[in-house]
């Protein structure tokens, strides 16, 4: 293993690496003011983007959940890396060499990218095997589901041999160790010695969001294969079935340019969708729809929270009509609520999934696949419905009290309503009986929700953190003029040192040397006020922010975090540096001007008979502050 990786590169690899490029592989950003960008959180369930990025600080923080740090942090976070991994990989991303303390290389052992590396070979292997004599099987499968061998180049296809080491001699040709190939799960680890995972059958390279081969999807093709019908790669340290989705590496622009995506059931049905012309098609791998694939779409829609669900993206989902279909419906439906989106269930005529569909009617049938959705508890409540028989009384019941709690988890009261006459429709029965059903469930669901909780929640760190910015209103509310000035006052000591943090250039080293003398009001405030005047030894430096965030008193670092980067006021036809030499001035003319009102209050009180050098000490002092009120503010 190499040692440490020289502290100037890492410098140099956060210097040249552009946060919002690497976020932006994972969350779609939008302007947020001025020099910041938000967007919704990867890192937790949120309707409304609360996730800031401050490109010129190099720093985002969600101001919902609390994750903060810089783009090696971020990395290590989405990616599951280590610090070390996190810097070769943003290094290899700019083409930049490192240096190690002892002179070493990068890690060639069981690394991300070492990982990848051997992913991506392996992909190679395969992709040119496809046209071995031995690989008339998978052809012969492509072609009678209507791929063509550029259908196959398009999405990587591949054949793995029939044999239990021709991958592991091709690659450890290539210097993979078998201890990489294992844990890159190309490899099973057998009595004697490694064998290949993959034999005898259709490939598909899965690739996460930024193009990478992270992993691969096989299809059994041979008589003898007695193992599973679709073998796919093991949990490793760089895929996890759970939060891939084949096919997003192609789609995720188009879904986040047209704001919807399409679920399909498998590979064949992605390459088909895509061949269509249906491009924000994606697919699980071997595992059902779940909470981390939501995680994953839902910046791409832009999926921003709010009753109203109309203005949000699509969610289509294509299951087949068999049970196994349903069961996935069901747990899709499950899953509904985390959507801000609206959702579709669309079942093809026949019961076909998208690929027999173009097969059997061509690609014009897949587009039209679209057409036919239905919202999903529409679909949900119909099926429901099915499960009952509808005509006899006591069937008609059941099927109310089994579709009820279907209506009663719509979050827009304006389509409850609309589903709740539907909903009478269908069951032969007066809507103010169905309502009041409906009413009932919500009412049961509530109940079970605030004993939820009510329950006790775990502390795991008994330090108190101040984590959160005071909540201010855009503009000064309310009667009272107390309130108002107090309101005024907190914001304007929070945009200054907003300034001060985020834009110390533009302030100027003098005019913070004198800022953080200023008294503030907000005693939050004042701690990060000292951690700055503690770290202005560092300023205009590149470790600037990262020395302020350490001197930061721990139950205070949340809010120092924020303040980094909350995104600064914007104010049109204003010059960024006019404004924050505005903002921070304030704050000190405000304590002149506070200093100059005591001591006028001394000289009242101060007998010029009595004690004449104590008065001409307090006339030399208040004409000093006055020089310096001038002094600041003319600047």
């Amino acid at each position: 293993m190499p040692g440490l990786i020289k502290r100037n590169d890492i410098d140099e690899v956060r210097s040249r690496t552009n946060i919002v490029d690497i976020v932006s592989d994972h969350v779609t950003l939008k302007g947020a003011g001025v020099g910041s960008m938000k967007g919704l959180c990867p890192f937790h369930d949120e309707r409304s983007p609360s996730f800031h990025v401050r490109p010129q600080v190099g720093r985002y923080h969600c101001f919902g959940c609390g994750e903060d740090g810089d783009v090696f942090s971020f990395v290590q976070k989405v990616d599951h890396t280590t610090f070390q991994e996190a810097v070769e990989r943003l290094a290899a991303r700019i083409g930049f060499d490192l240096h190690y303390e002892d002179g070493g290389q990068a890690s060639d052992h069981g690394n991300r990218a070492r990982l990848i590396a051997a992913n991506e070979a392996a992909r190679e292997f395969f992709t040119e095997h496809l046209t071995a004599a031995d690989a008339e099987p998978a052809r012969r499968f492509l072609g009678e589901r209507g791929f063509d061998p550029a259908a196959a180049g398009r999405f990587g296809v591949g054949f793995a041999p029939k044999s239990f080491d021709a991958l592991r001699s091709h690659l450890k040709g290539l210097r993979f160790t078998d201890e990489e190939l294992v844990t890159a799960g190309l490899l099973s680890q057998g009595d004697r010695s490694p064998y290949d995972r993959f034999r005898g059958r259709l490939v598909w390279p899965i690739r996460d969001v930024t193009g990478s081969t992270i992993g691969f999807g096989a299809r059994r093709l041979l008589d003898d294969d007695k193992g599973p019908k679709y073998l796919n790669t093991p949990e490793t340290p760089i895929y996890h079935k759970s939060q891939v989705l084949y096919g997003l590496d192609l789609a995720r622009r188009e879904i986040s340019k047209g704001k919807q995506v399409v679920i399909v059931e498998g590979y064949t049905d992605v390459m088909a969708c895509h061949l269509a012309g249906v491009t924000t098609a994606v697919a699980t791998c071997g595992t059902s729809f779940g909470v981390d694939h939501i995680k994953l779409l839902r910046p791409m829609l832009g999926d921003v929270g709010g009753a109203d669900t109309s203005a949000g993206g699509q969610v289509v989902f294509t299951f087949d009509p068999d049970e196994a279909g349903q069961r996935a419906a069901s747990r899709a439906f499950a899953e509904e609520g985390r959507f801000s989106a609206q959702t579709f269930v669309a079942v093809a005529p026949d019961g076909l999934d998208p690929c027999d569909l173009r097969l059997n009617r061509g690609d014009d049938a897949v587009r039209r696949l679209l057409d036919t959705k239905r919202p999903m508890f529409e679909f949900m409540i119909r099926r429901v419905l099915d499960a009952h028989d509808l005509e006899t009384v006591e069937g008609r019941v059941a099927a109310l009290r089994s579709s009820a709690p279907v209506v009663a988890g719509i979050r827009d009261r304006s389509t409850t309503q609309g589903y709740v006459r539907q909903l009478a429709g269908w069951l032969g029965l007066d809507p103010s009986e169905v309502a009041t059903s409906v009413d009932e469930a919500r009412r049961a669901s509530g109940a079970a929700a605030a004993l939820e909780r009510a329950q006790p929640k775990s502390v795991t760190d008994g330090r108190q953190s101040i984590t959160s910015l005071p909540p201010l209103p855009e503009e000064p509310a309310g009667p009272s003029l107390l309130t108002m000035a107090a309101d005024l006052t907190t914001r304007t000591e929070r945009d200054a040192l907003m300034a001060m943090i985020q834009q110390p250039a533009a302030v100027g080293f003098e005019l913070i040397q004198r800022a953080v003398r200023a008294r503030l009001e907000n005693p939050s405030f004042a701690v990060v006020r000292d951690a700055v005047g503690a770290s202005l030894d560092h300023f205009g430096q590149a470790d600037w922010l990262d020395v302020v965030l350490d001197q930061t008193p721990p139950p205070f670092d949340g809010l120092a975090k924020e303040l980094a980067v909350a995104p600064m006021p914007e104010r049109p036809g204003r010059e960024i540096t006019t404004y924050c030499r505005g903002i921070v001035v304030s704050i000190v003319e405000r304590d002149l001007i506070r200093e100059k009102s005591e001591l006028m209050g001394q000289s009242f009180r101060t007998d010029m008979k009595a004690e004449p050098e104590k008065w001409r000490e307090i006339q030399v002092r208040l004409a000093a502050l006055e020089a310096e009120r001038r002094t600041v503010t003319a600047e």
